[in-house]
C-alpha cells in the first residue's frame, strides 16, 4: 500500500445481497426499495409499500431467483465487479476502490476505508457503472456518495464520469463485446433488452416539460430533453449499435424488463416480446442487455433463464444471450483512462439534475 496517493479511482455498482438467505436477500430489498429515487413516493406511502406490503412476499421468491444463478465463489455482480477493479488497478498507478449503492461494500465505508489507507488523498475519482442516465440508478449514486461525504465529515474532492452511453470510446468497446456473435450472420432478431423505469420518471426528468411522452415519437426526436432522458439515451445506445455493425433494421427488437407494480413502465415489455417472438416462430434470437455492465440477476435469471423458457414455450427457436462487459480486458482499460483523464471528468457541482428539491420533500 502506498499511502502517498493524493487521487483514487472509485467504481460504484449496483449491488447484491450478501447470500441467498431470505434475511439477508430481505435486508437488501429494504435498503433498495425504500431509496426515495427508486419508489418515489412519500415516505409514508413508499414504507407502507415496501415494509407493509412487498417485504412480506417477494424476499422468499427473490431468494430463489438469487440461488438460481449464484456462484461458488458469492454474487456474481460482485464477483465480476471486483475481477473489473482488479484488473483496472492494472492499468492505472491510482488506487482503484470498489463499493455497491445497495449492500456491501457500502459506499461509506469504501470512503471511510480510502481515507485511512491514503492519509494524504485529495482526490477521488467515481465512474457510476451506469452508462446511462435515470434519477433510480446515475443519480441516486452520487447523491448517496454526497450524503456519506457529510455524515463522514470527509472532504475529498469529487470528480465524476458523467453517463456514458454516447461516448465513442465506450460504444467501441460494447460493439466489440458483440461482433463475434453479430458478425457470424446466424441470426433472425436481435433484442436490445434495457432495464426499465416508470414512465413518470422520465416526465419528471424532463427539463422542457413538453417533451418526453408528450409529442409522437419523442425519443427519435431532438430535444435537450434528452440529456436527462433514460428512454431516449436507451434508443441512442441500440441506434449507434446497429450502425456499428451494420445490423439490418428489420432485424433489430428493442424492449424494456424489470417492472414493479401497477403503474406503467417503458415499453415495449421484454418478457411479452419475447413470447411475442416465440409465437412468431422467430428461428435464431440473439439478445443483449446494454443498460447493465455486469451480469446479474436481471440478466442471468430474468433473461438468460427466464427470458429463453418464455421464448421457447412460445415456439421460439435458439436464444443466445450475449454476456454484459464484464471484466473484459478493453473496458477495463478504458475506465482506467477515464479515471485519469480530467477531460472526461466532471466536477461535484457541475453534476445538477433536472429535479433539485430535496428529494424527502418531493411528492409525485
Amino acid at each position: 500500500m502506498n499511502s502517498e496517493h493524493t487521487k483514487a479511482i472509485l467504481l460504484i455498482n449496483l449491488g447484491s445481497p450478501d447470500s441467498t438467505k431470505v434475511s439477508d436477500v430481505k435486508k437488501y430489498l429494504d435498503e433498495f426499495l425504500m431509496d426515495e429515487r427508486v419508489i418515489d413516493f412519500d415516505y409514508w406511502k413508499r414504507w407502507l409499500l415496501v415494509r407493509g406490503i412487498i417485504l412480506n412476499f417477494r424476499p422468499r421468491k427473490s431468494a430463489a431467483a438469487y440461488k438460481s444463478i449464484w456462484w461458488e465463489e458469492g454474487s456474481p455482480l460482485i464477483v465480476l465487479s471486483e475481477r473489473l477493479q482488479q484488473k483496472v488497478q492494472q492499468y492505472t498507478d491510482m488506487p482503484v476502490a470498489l463499493a455497491m449503492r445497495y449492500g456491501n461494500p457500502s459506499i461509506g465505508d469504501v470512503l471511510e476505508k480510502l481515507k485511512v489507507d491514503h492519509p494524504k488523498l485529495e482526490e477521488v475519482r467515481v465512474i457510476p457503472l451506469y452508462p446511462q442516465y435515470a434519477m433510480s440508478t446515475y443519480e441516486t449514486v452520487v447523491e448517496k456518495v454526497k450524503e456519506q461525504m457529510a455524515a463522514r465529515n470527509l472532504d475529498f474532492n469529487l470528480k465524476w464520469v458523467p453517463p456514458f452511453y454516447k461516448r465513442s470510446d465506450y460504444l467501441e468497446v460494447l460493439v466489440n463485446s458483440l461482433r463475434p456473435a453479430v458478425e457470424k450472420g446466424d441470426f433472425d432478431k436481435i433484442l436490445f433488452s434495457y432495464h426499465g423505469v416508470p414512465v413518470r420518471h422520465v416526465k419528471r426528468g424532463d427539463i422542457t416539460g413538453e417533451h418526453c411522452k408528450k409529442c409522437e415519437d419523442c425519443c427519435h426526436t431532438p430535444s435537450e430533453a434528452h440529456t436527462w432522458c433514460y428512454s431516449a439515451q436507451c434508443y441512442a445506445v441500440t441506434k449507434a449499435v446497429c450502425e456499428a455493425l451494420e445490423i439490418p433494421e428489420e432485424k433489430v427488437v428493442h424492449t424494456f424488463q424489470s417492472r414493479l407494480g401497477r403503474d406503467p413502465w417503458l415499453q415495449p415489455y421484454t418478457d411479452k416480446t419475447l413470447e411475442k417472438l416465440g409465437e412468431e416462430k422467430v428461428g435464431k434470437l440473439l439478445v443483449v442487455c446494454p443498460a447493465f455492465v455486469s451480469d446479474c440477476l436481471e440478466t442471468l435469471e430474468e433473461i438468460e433463464e427466464e427470458g429463453k423458457e418464455i421464448f421457447e414455450e412460445a415456439g421460439g427457436g435458439s436464444f443466445t444471450y450475449i454476456p454484459c462487459l464484464n471484466d473484459r480486458d478493453d473496458w477495463a482499460k478504458l475506465l482506467a483512462e477515464w479515471g485519469d483523464d480530467d477531460s472526461v471528468l466532471v466536477k461535484t457541482d457541475a453534476v445538477t439534475f433536472p429535479i433539485t428539491l430535496p428529494v424527502t420533500k418531493r411528492m409525485y
